[in-house]
């Protein structure tokens, strides 16, 4: 029977649902445990989860070194296909591979026992749990430990060298075990037939060596001693390789980065919050050496200095060999970082497209693209009218000639035309040519002019107008305003002064900790009875006695989460069915539809089901019922939408004719929502030309800029940033160069 050229392999996961199946091409001559390249090049990939397509018939190719930032809208399964990388679903990847994949659910896994910094139960500090997160490095000491105890004269002698020998040398022939079968089930064919007979010669060595160390009557084997002195050579050289003496000095520059206290740092961890937690498994990502780094929105929980200090961190510091694959609803953030985009595209769709640069060059290059060839098609239209128009004269002047060769010139002309006219530029900008840029059977000789596109928009669309009211004024006073916590030694706000008008836009920024939260408390929660206040507030606080205020909190989707999960018949509709019983099925359906929230999910997928990115469209329709809010108070409201929907919700803040306050980290969004600069304005790197800017009145904001205000830990005070978010970040790097960090 014939060995064919190239099969089909599947990973199919039968212990959970949905069931992910993996499929992808491998050729017998492409060896993939080669130990000299880092590259993946994967071929024919599909990857299915439960009925749902991720990826049909795409090639994925990861570059040894190289920073990726993978984006895609919501939904789409980004988060998947790392999954499917990390735990080695795909054939085809080489074994030798380290890769890491630190995902968006490290701090529920952490509580299950089974995240990145799982202490095997151990009460650990901080700095403790992010070394000792390092397995392949914790395994490599303690055999190390075990070895040296024996090897110096320990109270068991030779035998006792021989007993540890003999368990290390089982040990490692079981993980050879577990790698042969993780190989063997990805490979077919002929490949396949090699990899089983591997995996029994290794089944073969772990029953040698469990029989060999249950045996104790030989332990007095010079050999073998000798060969435990050389693995405890080869052990301690590997630890060298990996830099194991320095992994505490580069744990802790990286939480100091990342905004960690010595007090953190030396602290337990039990003592750390849920978004402290994620910077720690993020920094214990961050020293392992591996060959693929997968983060997947690395910026979650981060304040703007650390993530100015991780994307200086990615950029200069990471080994010059790992690969990185990010991703991230961060623009500015992915734009810092990538040198390569992966983009999973939603038309046509299950397909990842590349492209060598950042999101916003990718943008730019686009649109640049379809004005290209908009302007070459309707050149070429113009060309082929005026050819059909002085054919058909020529034709009906030899009609009336009766000049039978003129006739046929016309007809000759004809199919020419209709032979020859198309594309006249190749993709690489040379001249069109028939045998290198047509291969294949075609009707015509020259392609068709196709104008690329983006994929569709998503839009978003909110009642753009609050109730009128009755009495003119400001929405918000605060003069002279302080707020101390009751167990507190100074002041979190100090004599804030700030006027909120009518349909103002305003941005707090600051380091987290520094009274962002309690600033939006004090005008939303009512702190006037010195019983139920946390704290004394003192000052005037002034609040229009009409307006409404409505405040979107960072937490409010793992809110609607636990509610969801309480009642697990309970749909999005159902949900604002029950806060609003007022108010028709109707509005509030064109309500969640208008936020891009299908019919069908509407009514019909309970809450608990959502994504996140779904989970925070229906806050976001909380907020505006019954009625528009006149003032709109927005709480890290990116997290968790693609770039995409951050996009359209930036697009429908800028018709909204409330007043809006801005609490995030997020410098694009700011830029655009509050200092009333355009998508392509904030968008760093995007070089569009002078004519597409001419041409484009796309997201242009009529309301005059608004005001950012940085919230300054140390004093509790205001301070007004008159150049906004670049201010800011110039703030921001001279503390951290305070600091000893140079980004």
């Amino acid at each position: 029977m014939p060995i064919s050229r190239s099969k089909k392999t599947a990973d199919t996961d039968t212990l959970t649902e949905p069931k992910i199946v993996v499929t992808a091409q491998q050729s017998r001559f492409h060896e993939v445990d080669d130990p000299a390249s880092k590259d993946i090049e994967v071929n024919d990939l599909s990857i299915t989860i439960g009925k749902r397509e991720i990826l049909q018939h795409t090639r994925l190719v990861l570059k040894a070194g190289l920073r990726y930032v993978f984006v895609g809208r919501n939904g789409l399964g980004k988060s998947t296909v790392l999954e499917a990388l990390a735990e080695r679903r795909i054939p085809g990847i080489a074994t030798n591979l380290r890769m890491l994949l630190l995902d968006q659910t490290m701090v529920e896994n952490a509580q299950k026992g089974n995240s990145i910094l799982a202490g095997d139960g151990k009460d650990l500090t901080v700095l403790e749990n992010v070394v000792a997160s390092d397995r392949v490095r914790q395994r490599l000491l303690d055999d190390t430990a075990s070895l040296s105890a024996v090897l110096q004269d320990g109270p068991g002698g030779t035998s006792q060298v021989v007993q540890v020998y003999r368990r290390l040398k089982l040990e490692r022939a079981q993980r050879d075990l577990e790698e042969a079968r993780l190989i063997a089930k990805h490979r077919s064919g002929a490949r396949g037939s090699k990899a089983r007979q591997v995996e029994l010669e290794r089944e073969a060595a772990v029953k040698e060596a469990t029989q060999l160390a249950d045996n104790t009557a030989n332990e007095e084997g010079t050999d073998e001693v000798d060969a435990a002195v050389s693995m405890l050579e080869s052990l301690q050289l590997n630890l060298e390789a990996m830099g194991s003496a320095s992994i505490e000095a580069r744990a802790r520059t990286a939480m100091i980065g990342l905004g960690f206290s010595v007090e953190q740092i030396e602290g337990p961890m039990s003592k750390l919050s849920g978004g402290w937690q994620t910077r720690a498994a993020l920094a214990a990502a961050l020293i392992q050496k591996t060959d693929i780094l997968m983060l997947d929105e690395p910026t979650n929980f981060l304040d703007l200095p650390a993530v100015i200090w991780l994307q200086h961190y990615l950029t200069t510091d990471l080994a010059n060999n790992t690969t990185l694959v990010v991703t991230t609803h961060d623009r500015d953030f992915a734009d810092a970082v990538a040198e390569r985009l992966m983009i999973l595209r939603v038309n046509p769709a299950c397909t990842l497209e590349t492209f060598n640069g950042t999101l916003s060059n990718h943008d730019a290059e686009k649109r640049r693209q379809i004005r290209r060839m908009t302007k070459m098609s309707d050149a070429l239209d113009k060309k082929k009218e005026h050819m059909q128009s002085t054919i058909q004269k020529s034709a009906a002047a030899a009609k009336r000639s009766g000049d039978d060769k003129k006739l046929k010139q016309a007809a000759s002309r004809k199919k020419k035309l209709e032979e020859r006219t198309g594309l006249e530029v190749s993709a690489k900008g040379t001249r069109f040519k028939l045998n290198r840029d047509l291969a294949g059977y075609h009707l015509t000789a020259r392609g068709d002019i196709e104008i690329p596109e983006f994929d569709p928009l998503v839009t978003m669309t909110i009642p753009e107008q609050p109730p009128e009211l009755r009495n003119p004024g400001s929405l918000v006073s605060l003069e002279n305003v302080s707020f101390t916590y009751k167990k507190a030694k100074k002041p979190t706000l100090n004599n804030i002064d700030l006027i909120v008008q009518p349909g103002s836009r305003t941005a707090l920024v600051g380091l987290n900790g520094s009274g962002k939260s309690t600033f939006v408390n004090v005008i939303t929660s009512d702190f006037s009875s010195p019983s139920t206040s946390p704290g004394v507030l003192l000052g005037t606080l002034t609040l229009h006695p009409q307006a409404r205020i409505a405040h979107y909190t960072q937490h409010e989707t793992s809110r609607l989460l636990e509610i969801g999960q309480a009642n697990p018949q309970l749909t999005p509709l159902g949900h604002l069915q029950a806060r609003h019983p007022s108010i028709q099925e109707q509005p509030l359906r064109a309500l969640l539809s208008g936020l891009s929230l299908p019919s069908q999910t509407q009514a019909n997928t309970p809450l608990s089901a959502l994504s996140g990115g779904q989970l925070v469209r229906v806050a976001f329709a909380t907020c505006f019922l019954p009625t528009p809010p006149h003032l709109l108070i927005l709480d890290e409201p990116t997290t968790h939408l693609d770039s995409d929907s951050i996009v359209a919700l930036i697009q429908a803040l800028k018709t909204y004719a409330g007043a809006i306050i801005v609490v995030s980290h997020d410098r694009f969004f700011v830029r655009c929502v509050v200092e009333g600069q355009s998508v392509k304005q904030a968008s760093t790197g995007d070089d569009v030309d002078q004519e597409a800017e001419a041409d484009s009145s796309d997201d242009e904001d009529d309301k005059p800029p608004g005001k950012v205000y940085r919230l300054t830990r140390t004093s509790g005070r205001m301070i007004e940033l008159t150049r906004g978010m670049d201010e800011y970040e110039e703030v921001v790097v001279r503390q951290l160069a305070k600091q000893g960090i140079e980004v």
